[in-house]
């Protein structure tokens, strides 16, 4: 079973794993907004659950979790954190990210958005 590290802990090794062969790789995060179309929500918590432990299980992945809003309980949040880039790019080859897609746009509307750090603590 893999822990989930927090605070100093996850800071660490984000840094360990940003070092490599001398070459600093930039850890990306991403946010992703869904909200489900009308009687899609138990689908749509159902794909995104489905995600969780292979996502965190893949090399790069540092950190993927899922919110629901309190306000809107068919509105979820994704809250990813990635090594680098390539470790999005190897995450959007596996074949659990290929079934989310060919199910995201008939259960939710999405944004998702790509974030560098600037200031991270």
């Amino acid at each position: 079973m893999r822990t989930r590290m927090t605070g100093g802990a996850l800071r660490m090794r984000v840094a360990i794993l940003a070092t490599v062969e001398g070459q600093t790789a930039m850890t990306v995060k991403i946010i992703a907004l869904l909200t489900a179309r009308p009687d899609k929500k138990e689908a749509l918590e159902a794909l995104l659950t489905g995600m969780i432990a292979p996502s965190r299980a893949e090399p790069g992945n540092l950190r993927y979790d899922l919110w629901r809003d309190q306000a809107d309980p068919a509105r979820f949040v994704l809250d990813e954190l990635y090594a680098s880039s390539e470790a999005i790019a190897a995450h959007r080859e596996t074949h659990h990210f290929r079934a989310y897609l060919a199910a995201i746009n008939d259960l939710a509307e999405r944004t998702a958005l790509s974030l560098a750090p600037v200031q991270v603590g």
